[in-house]
């Protein structure tokens, strides 16, 4: 009896240990990767949440699911993270990429994948949440227009949303843009982009504007400055829109910020990518803002 107990508990200990797993699924014949990270503590009958986080240009699944460490919260209030593989390290957002240039279908991939977390894992169906940094920033835009159907919310970094990709909001969705004032890489200010995939983007705040008037939020948005609390030369701005029936589109200016992940790493130098602010952890805010919101 004694060792039956003792075999139970290292059974159930290894039931409820964080797992990290690389899957794939097929999509137009081709096998599309991803990495699922299952928090510790969960059971077969819980509903998770998803974030799913898409890499930039030239990333991966791998360094995404360290560059932008959602990991803590997963285990702290039990969500699911989803990180996939793009073609040639790119995502189709609509503009020049190589993923667009092999007419590669993200969004059927997004939503295919979706349904795959859902049927596999027991996720909620209603908080399945999408955010994604530089060309993964550009897909979450994509998708809160094509994909709005199935995704709760979308947070985008370092990135905006291209103006003739054949795509624009339509349909109320909660969004979030994060974006650095000095960012070499995506012009703040909007216009042609003279780097990577180019495409002529929203601005910073006429995206927030946009999305803005789509979700008849108030055209005038409530303004925080947040305290510096580290000095590194940054800065945030918050501004947020608000409509009647609480739906809200948020926008962070990291004033004196690059084209950088807000807490993480300064994975390039300074003259590449700009700086990295300290003072707001991106992943933190972003899941505050997420897990406010589901699908109705």
């Amino acid at each position: 009896m004694k060792y039956l107990l003792i075999l139970s508990f290292v059974i159930l200990s290894v039931s409820v240990r964080a797992q990290q797993k690389k899957e794939h699924i097929t999509i137009d014949g081709l096998s599309r990767e991803f990495i699922t990270y299952l928090p510790a503590g969960i059971n077969p009958n819980d509903k998770l949440p998803v974030i799913i986080s898409l890499h930039g240009r030239l990333g991966t699944a791998e360094r995404q699911m360290k560059f932008a460490n959602f990991k803590p919260i997963g285990d702290r209030d039990k969500v699911i993270i989803v990180c996939p593989q793009g073609v040639d390290r790119s995502w189709n957002d609509g503009r020049g990429t190589p993923a667009h240039d092999k007419n590669i279908n993200d969004v059927k991939f997004i939503d295919q994948l979706i349904t795959y977390i859902i049927n596999t894992y027991h996720a909620d169906a209603n908080r399945i949440y999408v955010t994604g940094m530089s060309n993964g920033g550009f897909m979450s835009s994509r998708l809160a227009c094509e994909l709005n159907n199935r995704i709760a919310a979308i947070a985008v970094v370092a990135a905006s949303m291209d103006k003739d990709a054949g795509y624009q909001p339509v349909k109320p969705i909660p969004v979030m843009y994060i974006q650095g004032s000095e960012d070499p890489l995506v012009p703040f200010a909007g216009g042609e982009m003279q780097k990577g995939a180019g495409g002529s983007i929203y601005s910073h705040e006429e995206i927030l504007k946009k999305w803005a008037a789509v979700d008849g939020c108030d055209n005038k948005p409530v303004i925080t400055n947040l305290p510096v609390k580290i000095d590194d030369g940054t800065s945030v701005i918050k501004e947020e829109y608000r409509n009647p029936d609480g739906l809200k589109v948020v926008g962070y200016t990291i004033a004196g910020g690059g084209h950088t992940w807000p807490g993480g790493s300064q994975y390039m130098p300074k003259f590449v990518i700009g700086s990295v602010t300290k003072n707001l952890n991106a992943c933190e805010v972003i899941w505050e803002f997420f897990k406010g919101n589901r699908l109705k």
